[in-house]
């Protein structure tokens, strides 16, 4: 099995579908943690050059969230609704309230590859391609690269 040090991103040519997967120093029950504790969350999700501010957060099937994250004076809101949260899953909407209309379902699970290596894999199911290749373009995979980098530092750290 191949090792991805780095986020693979994949736009599928069939349905309008992005996926990424990435392998994390750390357990499955590690990843999840981060994905589900707001504190954990906020500090490595996103662009390093942007502040996170957890509004809402009910980690739980049927609970909902809303984060902002801040930039040079400028904010921008997100939030969505946990349709599925299990300790090997979890199922989600995700909504940038700057195009309110472009909600995705999104679905993560975390692979056990064993010695303490989990492989992340997350797709997000947009309403059109138009939307997935705006996704693409909006500099997600900064956000994504840079995000998943502060999580192995917390890691490493022992932060988890």
């Amino acid at each position: 099995m191949t090792t991805l040090t780095a986020a693979t991103i994949e736009a599928d040519p069939k349905v309008p579908i992005i996926r990424i997967a990435r392998d994390f120093a750390a357990t499955p029950e590690q990843l999840f943690r981060a994905h589900t504790d707001p504190e954990l969350f906020a500090q490595w999700v996103g662009p390093n050059a942007i502040d996170t501010r957890i509004e809402h957060w009910d980690a739980r099937t049927g609970g909902s969230w809303r984060y902002v994250a801040a930039q040079g004076g400028m904010e921008f809101g997100f939030h969505g609704t946990f349709h599925e949260v299990r300790p090997d899953r979890i199922v989600q909407t995700f909504t940038f309230e700057g195009e309110p209309d472009g909600v995705a379902l999104e679905t993560l699970w975390f692979e056990d590859l064993g010695d303490g290596r989990t492989r992340l894999h997350a797709q997000s199911l947009v309403d059109s391609f138009e939307g997935r290749d705006a996704w693409l373009s909006s500099g997600m995979e900064t956000g994504v690269s840079e995000g998943y980098a502060k999580l192995d530092a917390m890691l490493a750290d022992h932060a988890l």
